[in-house]
C-alpha cells in the first residue's frame, strides 16, 4: 500500500493483499452465499441522521460505561478466533491497542494467546472472555475460573453457535490452523487441529462439532449464573423474545449479533433488529451491537437505536495485519475521531445526548443486497 489508510476498506485491502488467501478468507468470509454479510454493513445505509443544530459542541465528552466499567469511547473490540495469523503477536497486540485507546477488549476462547498472556500484557485493560459451554463441563467451568483469576471483567456466552455454519470459502480451502500456531486456552488438551487430517471437510466445523455442546438450553444459563458471579452477557440474540426471556435468567446484558453473519445465512442485519430488541428489555439489561459497522456515523446510529455500545471484529484483524499493534491503534482511533465528528456534527455534546429522535429509516433506501 503506497499511502497509510483513511478508511476500514483500505485496511481490508491491505490485508488481502498480504496474507495468505485461506486465512484471509476465513477472517472475512460468511455462511452459505453471504447475503448477511453484506446486508450487514448495507443496513446502515437504511437509516438517516437526523442532527440538531446549534448546541455548542465545542466539548465532545465519548466516555461511556460497559457492565460497570468506564471506558474512553463506546467502542470496543470483538472476539475473533486465532489472530496471531493475521500478524505475530495476535491478540497481545490487540489489548495493548486497547490499553492505549482506553477501550475494552472481548478475548476469544480459541484466541491464539491464552487468557493469563493477554491479562499480563496490560494488566489495567478492561478485558472480557467470550465462552462457548463445551460438552466437557469442568473444561468450561475452568476457562471461567481463569478469567476470573485473571481480572477479566465479564464473561460473553456465545448461543448461537450449536454447530458451525457453512462457510464455503473455508471448505473449498479445507482450513486448518497453520501448524506453527495453538489454541492458546487448551495447551494441555488435543484440540489444537493444525496436523489434523479432515478430509474435505473444514477443520474447524469438525472441532466445532466434537467440542461444542450442541443441547445447550435457558436452564444451562441459569447453570452459569451459579457459576460465578461476574457479569454475563448473551451473544447472539436477534430476537425479541430470546431477549425477553434472557433478562428473566438475570443475565447482564445481551449482545445483538449475527456471529459476523458466519452462521445462519439470511438473517436480519442487526442494525435492523436492534430497536426491537432494546425495547423489547426495557433498560432491564445493557445492549450491545456488532456487525457491519465500518464508520463512526454506524456507531452512532446503533447507539441512537439503543445499543450502549459497540464492537468491531474485522476491522481490527485489518488492522493487526497491517502493523500489529500501531495498526489496531490506527483503526480504533479512525472510528474514534470519525464517531466523535458525527456526534459534534449531529449537536450532541456527550453519548448521553443520544436519543432516537436522531435517526429513521430512510425511505429511499428499502431493497436489501
Amino acid at each position: 500500500m503506497l499511502s497509510k489508510p483513511v478508511c476500514i476498506n483500505d485496511f481490508e485491502q491491505h490485508a488481502k493483499e498480504i496474507l495468505p488467501k485461506a486465512v484471509y478468507d476465513y477472517y472475512r468470509s460468511g455462511a452459505d452465499e453471504q447475503q448477511t454479510l453484506r446486508d450487514n454493513v448495507a443496513a446502515f445505509s437504511r437509516w438517516s441522521l437526523c442532527p440538531r443544530v446549534l448546541r455548542d459542541v465545542s466539548k465532545v465528552d465519548l466516555s461511556v460505561t460497559v457492565l460497570g466499567q468506564r471506558i474512553n469511547m463506546p467502542i470496543c473490540v470483538s472476539a475473533t478466533a486465532m489472530q496471531r495469523m493475521a500478524h505475530p503477536e495476535g491478540e497481545v497486540a490487540t489489548v495493548k491497542a486497547c490499553g492505549r485507546l482506553g477501550t475494552g477488549m472481548m478475548l476469544s476462547t480459541w484466541a491464539t494467546s491464552s487468557i493469563e498472556e493477554v491479562a499480563e500484557a496490560v494488566p489495567s485493560a478492561t478485558r472480557w472472555l467470550q465462552l462457548y459451554i463445551y460438552k466437557d463441563r469442568e473444561l468450561t467451568k475452568s476457562l471461567v475460573r481463569r478469567a476470573e483469576k485473571a481480572g477479566y471483567c465479564g464473561v460473553f456466552l456465545t448461543v448461537d453457535t450449536p454447530y458451525l455454519g457453512k462457510r464455503l470459502a473455508d471448505v473449498r480451502n479445507k482450513f486448518k490452523l497453520p501448524p506453527h500456531l495453538r489454541m492458546a486456552n487448551f495447551e494441555t488438551l488435543d484440540l489444537a487441529f493444525s496436523k489434523k487430517d479432515y478430509g474435505d471437510d473444514s477443520g474447524l466445523a469438525v472441532y466445532t462439532a466434537d467440542a461444542i455442546d450442541p443441547s445447550i438450553k435457558w436452564e444451562d444459563i441459569d447453570w452459569l449464573r451459579e457459576l460465578t458471579k461476574l457479569p454475563i452477557v448473551l451473544k447472539g440474540i436477534l430476537r425479541a423474545d430470546d431477549a425477553r426471556e434472557a433478562a428473566k435468567h438475570g443475565i447482564d446484558g445481551i449482545l445483538v449479533s449475527n456471529h459476523g453473519a458466519r452462521q445462519l445465512d439470511c438473517v436480519p442485519a442487526t442494525i435492523d433488529v436492534l430497536a426491537e430488541i432494546t425495547d423489547a428489555v426495557g433498560g432491564k439489561v445493557e445492549v450491545f451491537l456488532d456487525g457491519g459497522v465500518r464508520k463512526g456515523s454506524d456507531v452512532l446510529k446503533a447507539l441512537a437505536l439503543g445499543a450502549k455500545a459497540v464492537f468491531v471484529g474485522r476491522p481490527i484483524l485489518w488492522g493487526l495485519a497491517y502493523q500489529g499493534e500501531e495498526g489496531v491503534c490506527d483503526v480504533l482511533q479512525m472510528l474514534k475521531d470519525e464517531f466523535k465528528l458525527a456526534l459534534a456534527l449531529a449537536g450532541c455534546r456527550s453519548v448521553k445526548e443520544i436519543d432516537k429522535s436522531l435517526v429513521k429509516r430512510s425511505p429511499w433506501v428499502t431493497s436489501r443486497i
